[in-house]
């Protein structure tokens, strides 16, 4: 049933719209500001506007109705309809009239025709024709293994033992000679690595005895690191200034000169190895 509703200006109003003919939808409250004037004219979302200000919003654009409702500024007229609510209840009959405060709580019943399909409708258990429900021991064929697992749950069996219990218990039970079940066993000998074929050895350094990783400097049939081929004397680099073998021993120009005296007569005549 359609209402008229006045809202005394000015703005704001404090409702929200959507719909318009432009939306092929008429035109919907959706949110009530709290507080406003909308709530206080008891406008409630969901009310639909029929006519704004006396002109019908039947053929109004979503625009124009905002634009005519900026337009009021003194009051806003509004005719809306409201949905009415119904309320359901079951009704109880009473002379072949239906009571009008009383209500029926009961479950109606239902039509079992209704359904397609009827089996088991109620349920019942499932027995074999010609069987019965209960199985009488003496129906079950009894085999072999049958017999044999129903004699061994009767007879009283001894608590099985693993091989170590029994060995253990034979170390404990025998005081002379060896223990039935054991045996002599030698302690592991640690074998020393031997060197895989195909993998390079590593070179040992002449002066400091350790394996030489990296750059390997060779004079004759000796390797040195880079940091030991220094003379034996002053411990001068020999890296580019020569080098010279006393004795097995590494020694510069000077000091090989000093340990190497001719005899009377003669001088010491460096000789450098051909290239």
């Amino acid at each position: 049933m359609p209402q008229n509703v006045i809202l005394q200006g000015p703005s704001p109003w404090g409702f929200r719209l959507s719909g318009g003919i432009d939306f092929n939808q008429p035109l919907i409250i959706t949110r009530i500001t709290p507080g406003s004037k909308a709530s206080a004219a008891n406008l409630c979302p969901g009310d639909v506007i029929i006519a704004i200000d006396g002109l019908g919003t039947e053929n109004m654009t979503h625009n124009d109705a905002q634009e005519r409702i900026k337009a009021a500024t003194h009051q806003l007229c509004l005719k809306i309809e409201r949905a009415g609510t119904k309320l359901w209840s079951p009704q109880v009959s009473e002379d072949g009239r239906a009571h009008p405060f009383k209500i029926n709580l009961e479950a109606e019943p239902q039509d079992i025709n209704y359904f397609e399909h009827k089996h088991n409708v109620r349920p019942k258990p499932f027995i074999i024709s010609g069987r019965s429900s209960d199985p009488s021991p003496n129906s079950v064929s009894q085999s072999d293994v049958y017999k044999m697992l129903h004699a061994n749950q009767e007879e009283p069996s001894q608590p099985r033992q693993s091989g170590s219990f029994k060995v253990l218990q034979n170390l404990v039970s025998e005081e002379d000679g060896r223990p039935v079940g054991t045996r002599s066993v030698k302690a592991p000998v640690t074998k020393m690595p031997t060197a895989m074929p195909g993998v390079q050895k590593v070179p040992l350094c002449d002066k400091c005895g350790s394996g030489i990783l990296g750059t390997v400097v060779k004079a004759r049939d000796k390797y040195r690191h880079p940091e030991c081929f220094v003379c034996s004397d002053c411990d001068l680099n020999l890296k580019q200034k020569g080098y010279f073998f006393v004795e097995g021993q590494l020694y510069c120009e000077a000091h090989a000169r000093a340990r190497m005296r001719p005899p009377e007569g003669y001088e010491t005549v460096t000789v450098y190895p051909k290239c």
